[in-house]
């Protein structure tokens, strides 16, 4: 019990911990550019994660923000798919997505809360005057496909019963639409609300009644309240830019629903069925047919709920699919989990390497101050305080080499940003600032462990007589 309570006494850490760290500062700072060497691999590894973790973060919000715009967890898509094998002799019966559908669902299916079907094309072109552009979609749809997207009517109105029965020539439009043919107000100073306007499309007329609200992620709204802010840019002669899909920077689901085109389902179906390639029958076929549920904890009894509906109209034919939003978030979470992952293990292995250099140098330090450990050990230094102060001066060069890296990954986020621009901007959090900080403090301790243990054992009269 004595040996042992004199072993326990002769490896005990010193209470000076403060003295020991500014004896390590001093250390480093007696070789500059060394440290920095060493600190060289700390640093890239932290950097290195934290700005991968904003650029997966930025990813997220991106998804989930497009997510959102296209219509929210509650929604569900009813796609047209091919009949399973063991109905393949009827396959040319197949009714596919019909309004007999849309009208069964409505009456049939209580657990299915808003029913929107569509007649799309984006073969169709809009003009007025010497303007043209090409709407993303071109859709004839019923007032449901405002709650259906996630629409607002931002000037004007949407249709009525009356416009739908009487196969009205009017049309919604998005403000990159208005923006193409009536010009945008960045452009000419001032808002153009187009109401009463007349279009053309596919060399018909048709009055705008209303306009939907403009539509942008939380960056592109950013980057425009500070657009504003700014000083204006001297006028640019030569040509004018072309404006598209990525005009104004947003993502795709922001923009799509910008250049989108809304008028009666009656009117593109009377209108535009052959220009579209709609078939001509009594019942005709829909692009689309949205729905969505009462309820997301009673999602899957609503799926099968309007199987049921829909096996009926389709005679026992199972040509139609369900697609849930919900999928779509498994998809997304999946791939930041597994973008996370893989960017973590990188950085890991860079936060590795860079430990190894701390191990290395630490041995290197050793050995240069052989004599000093000796002399300190003669008068009475214990082997814990040996092993504590190289411990100390491990951590400090870890610790200065991840706030270091922390603030790297401030400027590595910004040119990754400049070399490789995108529509979700990066955003570094706190957690990866100190998760990418702890693991730095943890390498720089368990990789002055060894060097520590040799230093301590180091035999004073020995390490006097080191040359």
């Amino acid at each position: 019990m004595v040996s042992l309570r004199a072993q326990f006494w002769e490896w005990r850490l010193p209470i000076n911990t403060f003295g020991a760290i500014v004896i390590g500062l001093k250390e480093i700072w007696a070789h500059k550019f060394r440290s920095f060497l060493t600190m060289l691999g700390i640093i890239l590894g932290v950097s290195s994660l934290v700005a991968l973790a904003a650029v997966v973060n930025g990813m997220e919000n991106g998804m989930k923000e497009a997510l959102i715009a296209m219509g929210g967890l509650d929604k569900v898509l009813l796609r047209a798919q091919e009949v399973p094998s063991y109905q393949e002799h009827l396959a040319d019966q197949a009714p596919g997505r019909t309004m007999r559908d849309v009208y069964a669902l409505r009456h049939s299916a209580p657990l299915i809360s808003v029913v929107s079907p569509e007649m799309g094309t984006d073969h169709l072109v809009l003009t007025r005057g010497d303007k043209s552009v090409w709407p993303s979609e071109l859709v004839g749809a019923w007032p449901a496909v405002l709650d259906m997207n996630l629409h607002q009517v931002g000037h004007g109105r949407f249709f009525t019963p009356l416009d739908e029965q009487l196969a009205n020539n009017v049309c919604v439009i998005g403000t990159s639409i208005r923006d193409e043919l009536f010009g945008a107000p960045e452009e000419i100073g001032r808002e153009i609300i187009p109401l009463g306007e007349n279009v053309l499309i596919a060399g018909q007329p048709f009055t705008v009644v209303g306009m939907l609200a403009h539509y942008e992620s939380e960056q592109d709204r950013k980057r425009r309240e500070l657009a504003k802010k700014a000083p204006p840019e001297p006028a640019k002669t030569g040509p004018a830019r072309s404006r598209g899909w990525g005009r104004r920077g947003g993502s795709w689901a922001f923009e799509r629903k910008n250049r989108t085109v809304y008028i009666p389902l009656n009117t593109m179906w009377l209108r535009f069925r052959a220009a579209a390639g709609f078939n001509d029958t009594p019942d005709p076929k829909l692009t689309d047919i949205d729905l969505k549920v009462a309820s997301l904890d009673q999602m899957e009894v609503a799926l099968q709920q309007a199987r049921n509906v829909l096996m009926i109209t389709h005679n026992g034919i199972e040509d139609f699919s369900f697609v849930t939003q919900e999928s779509a978030t498994e998809n997304i979470n999946s791939a930041i989990r597994n973008a996370r992952l893989s960017g973590g293990i990188i950085a890991a292995i860079s936060l590795l390497v860079g430990g190894i250099g701390i191990m290395n140098i630490m041995l290197a330090s050793i050995t240069e101050r052989i004599r000093e450990i000796g002399l300190r050990k003669a008068i009475g230094a214990q082997n814990g305080a040996i092993f504590a102060q190289i411990i100390v001066e491990s951590a400090v060069i870890a610790i200065l080499g991840g706030i270091l890296g922390v603030a790297a990954s401030y400027g590595l986020v910004y040119l990754l940003g400049v070399l490789s621009p995108t529509q979700n901007a990066p955003e570094i959090r706190w957690s990866a600032m100190a998760i990418a900080f702890g693991f730095s403090a943890v390498v720089g301790v368990l990789a002055g462990i060894y060097p520590a243990i040799k230093a301590a054992r180091l035999d004073p009269i020995q390490a006097l007589r080191y040359e």
